[in-house]
């Protein structure tokens, strides 16, 4: 059986994503600690984290936490930079203190400076995160679409990232399936999703996948348009996730849904879909 989620909101307090990851019919799930689209945040106390991580004991769910979008690791302006490696250092200890063992981040944008340039800065920013943040909490990082700047939408510059860190133990990443459409990987037919992840396997390693994000797309292959879409309902389709949940490679791998939630479908009708595409 695959292990699927979806993201769920913390509004009202931490713990009451465990219940609403419940009540979707989530194995696991993806939640922000804090307000994605703010530096400021509220620290945890000791009670919340003490909740958070009851509600988890007692529901085997499992918990990723992903960072706020306004951090871009690859940014060189510098007060933005300074801020983001802090926000990074800030949610590894979170993840920590609530008892969660692996945090998402985007690799983000350079700007138009080069993408050499925002590869070294993402370096430097995770390794010092990683140092200064000292636990076990795994950073795992997520490819991009291929959009303009963009930091990580093909699998050799991840490997250029990873090479570059120090903690190897600390660190994986998460497969998105919208992003890696958008990037140009064929994700539709057999043969397709048997050469993206044999790409994936020689640049990165199949070990280092410990987080996919589950999204159809509503953009071309290759069209770098970073637009989620209901499973099975976009570009990449219902036959093409069939097989990539068939893949000896995915099926073991938990899997978060990043999905609309409209008329059409609500997260648990994602759920319920990739259960039945996964058989």
């Amino acid at each position: 059986m695959v292990k699927v989620g979806v993201h769920v909101s913390i509004a009202g307090s931490l713990d009451l994503a465990v219940d609403r990851a419940k009540k979707a019919g989530c194995d696991v799930f993806q939640m922000f600690s804090r307000n994605p689209r703010g530096w400021g945040f509220i620290p945890l106390s000791k009670e919340s984290c003490d909740t958070f991580r009851s509600k988890i004991r007692s529901s085997n769910l499992i918990p990723i936490d992903h960072m706020p979008y306004l951090p871009n690791l690859a940014s060189p302006k510098s007060d933005i930079y300074n801020k983001s490696i802090a926000a990074l250092t800030t949610e590894l200890d979170r993840c920590e203190h609530l008892g969660i063992a692996y945090l998402v981040t985007h690799l983000g944008h350079h700007l138009g400076d080069g993408i050499a340039g925002g590869r070294v800065r993402v370096i430097r920013a995770i390794n010092k995160a990683l140092k200064e943040s000292d636990n076990s909490v795994m950073l795992l990082l997520e490819n991009t679409a291929g959009e303009k700047n963009s930091v990580g939408s093909c699998f050799e510059h991840i490997r250029g990232i990873m090479e570059g860190l120090e903690n190897q133990n600390r660190i994986g990443v998460c497969f998105d399936t919208c992003h890696a459409f958008a990037a140009g990987y064929e994700l539709r037919t057999e043969s397709g999703i048997r050469e993206t992840l044999l790409q994936f396997d020689e640049h990165i390693g199949i070990n280092s996948l410990k987080i996919i994000h589950l999204n159809d797309t509503k953009g071309h292959l290759g069209s770098s348009l970073d637009r989620h879409e209901h499973i099975g309902m976009g570009f990449i389709g219902e036959n093409g996730f069939r097989l990539l949940l068939h893949h000896p490679d995915i099926s073991a791998i938990p899997l978060v849904c990043e999905t609309p939630i409209d008329n059409r479908r609500d997260d648990a009708g994602n759920i319920a879909k990739v259960r039945e595409l996964a058989g």
